[in-house]
């Protein structure tokens, strides 16, 4: 990153603390640009760049990283920033305020643990989860929904109307096989919660705030469990 544009994207970070910045470096007519951007992320420690700004961005020239800053923390990248930095296949700089240190990351062919991975709404929550569960472990893509901290809590129903879309359909409880996804209404209006069955009465879950873990699915799981899905791949289960 040029000098001028460090001094710019650090001067961004200042003023949106402490709320992380989020910015773009562009080419534009042969040189590079840093490009501020708005942060629709909830909280303080979360950044999702405006649709429309990265659009303008993308008008203006070749979009060649992505720039954000970690407030109050090291710069160092996060579990989220890496899986986030290999999705958007660009190298991302990052700036600590108010240390004013600098770190990079680049696409590098990372992938966060299926145990023990860090939580961030969005990027690694429960159904990242689930989605790189069923990449692994069956070769299956799940599609990707556009998802904001607290969704429940503002009207809106994601798994209910999603999971068909994503290839689910329902399964009683005395069917249960690897593979299954319990959805869970935890503190919440609609089922918002996730966990794959992994046999021998265990599940693989994120809750909110927590690292990603293998629990007994019973008690307070199962008393919470409002549907149990399997996914179409299995032909033959139907």
């Amino acid at each position: 990153m040029l000098p001028e544009n460090q001094a710019l994207a650090l001067d961004h970070a200042r003023q949106a603390y402490p709320r992380e910045s989020c910015g773009l470096l562009v080419i534009r007519k042969g040189r590079e640009v840093y490009w501020p951007c708005r942060n629709l992320g909830v909280g303080t420690d979360q950044f999702v760049i405006h649709p429309e700004d990265y659009a303008k961005a993308d008008e203006q020239g070749q979009i060649v990283a992505v720039v954000h800053s970690h407030p109050g923390l090291p710069p160092e990248p996060s579990q989220a920033d890496r899986v986030a930095c290999e999705a958007s296949g660009l190298p991302w700089y990052i700036v600590s305020v108010p240390s004013d240190a600098w770190a990079s990351v680049e696409p590098s062919g990372y992938v966060a643990p299926l145990v023990g991975r860090e939580w961030s709404h969005g990027v690694l929550d429960c159904y990242a989860l689930v989605r790189d569960w069923f990449r692994a472990e069956r070769g299956v893509e799940l599609p990707n929904f556009v998802r904001f901290d607290d969704w429940w809590k503002r009207g809106e129903n994601l798994y209910l109307e999603n999971f068909a879309q994503a290839g689910f359909f329902p399964v009683d409880a005395d069917e249960l096989k690897v593979g299954d996804c319990f959805l869970m209404q935890v503190a919440s209006p609609v089922p918002n919660h996730a966990a794959v069955y992994l046999g021998d009465g265990l599940i693989l879950h994120h809750l909110q705030g927590r690292l990603s873990s293998r629990d007994v699915y019973g008690g307070y799981w199962q008393k919470v469990t409002t549907h149990i899905l399997r996914h179409g791949h299995d032909h033959s289960s139907r």
